[in-house]
């Protein structure tokens, strides 16, 4: 048999960190970037109601008014009646009406009742923040 021998390898030097030299200012580190909340071109809004009551038709006009005043032309507002399409219900999981669902921006979140309360909605909608 014939013996072999090994060298044992050294190990990598690990760098060490440069120490500025005294008399020199630090290199200044870039600040991390706040990212800018961005705003959709299209906010895609769905209305599920049930027929012209009262409380339906109030849901209607209010968010038409909210959009009118935050989101100037950048809105689609599609209505369902759930009693003409009750198999619309189980998509979007309507459990109370009316109810609003904003699709667009994501994530999908759902606003119940006749949205009259203007501050509620705008932080559902993202355009107030919650506070």
């Amino acid at each position: 048999m014939l013996a072999t021998k090994t060298k044992a390898r050294a190990r990598p030097r690990k760098p060490k960190p440069r120490q500025p030299k005294p008399g020199k200012p630090k290199p200044r580190q870039p600040k991390p970037r706040q990212p800018k909340p961005r705003q959709p071109k299209v906010w895609k809004l769905r209305l599920y109601v049930a027929g012209q009551t009262p409380k339906s038709i109030r849901a209607f006009s209010n968010l038409k008014v909210l959009c009118e005043e935050h989101l100037k032309g950048r809105y689609q507002i599609e209505v369902i009646d759930l009693l003409e399409h009750p198999h619309m219900a189980r998509g979007d999981q309507i459990v109370a009406l009316p109810t609003l669902v904003i699709k667009l921006p994501q994530p999908v979140r759902q606003i119940i009742g006749d949205l009259s309360n203007t501050d509620r909605v705008l932080v559902g909608l993202a355009l107030q923040p919650v506070g």
